[in-house]
């Protein structure tokens, strides 16, 4: 469940990024050009560049977390056969610490040692959760599709609306999008939804702006 919602939230994170990223070059391109052939390649190949980076990006990072987990996991293991004293110890001084008397402490973790060594182990030295982190293929999968399908709505919307409506119309999708983007990485991460959808949208106005400005300083 823990891999499920990570995998989402990457997912979610990705297609805001892809949201942005693709509206910024819309924008700039857009302004200092009329060709909607040109504005709608230079979206496009911004779209696939950014979906291809969040992926590399996304399982760089999660492998690396996987690779400390792992490293930790047979550190512990060893520590835990060849030095159980000194494990007890470590963790009898953790609970100390957060003002548990000795004795409490000295039973916490000779009960967790008995039942639970190696994720206690590891929570404590490390403050990992075994287990906790997901996929790196998953996440790299989620980012690719998810950014991909969050630079779209705005891609069409530029190129493809009448030119009469194509500003107001690619403004409106952004916003909606960064919207939508906003009510699920709250919804995913038990946050304030209306707090995090204002926030998004009122990025969203600022990148637009920021991207439109950049345009006419280079046409």
């Amino acid at each position: 469940m823990g891999e499920k919602l990570n995998t989402l939230r990457a997912g979610v994170l990705g297609s805001n990024d892809g949201i942005l990223t693709v509206v910024g070059v819309l924008f700039s391109v857009a302004v200092a050009t009329t060709n909607r052939f040109t504005i709608f390649i230079a979206g496009l190949s911004d779209l696939l560049a950014c979906a291809l980076s969040m992926a590399s990006g996304e399982y760089s990072s999660v492998s690396s977390q996987q690779d400390t987990e792992q490293s930790a996991v047979a550190t512990e293991k060893h520590l835990l056969k060849t030095d159980f004293a000194g494990e007890l110890k470590t963790v009898q001084n953790y609970y100390a610490s957060k003002g548990i008397t000795a004795q409490t402490a000295k039973d916490i973790a000779q009960n967790l040692l008995d039942t639970q060594p190696l994720s206690t182990m590891v929570s404590v030295k490390y403050n990992l959760q075994l287990g906790h982190y997901m996929n790196p293929w998953n996440a790299a999968f989620s980012s690719l599709f998810s950014a991909a399908l969050g630079g779209i709505l705005p891609l069409v919307a530029m190129s493809l609306l009448p030119v009469s409506i194509e500003w107001p119309g690619t403004i409106l999708a952004v916003i909606i999008c960064v919207g939508l983007t906003g009510y699920l990485s709250a919804k995913l991460g038990n946050g304030l939804t209306k707090k995090a959808i204002i926030r998004n949208i009122i990025i969203g106005i600022i990148t637009m702006i920021i991207h439109y400005t950049l345009g006419i300083l280079i046409k």
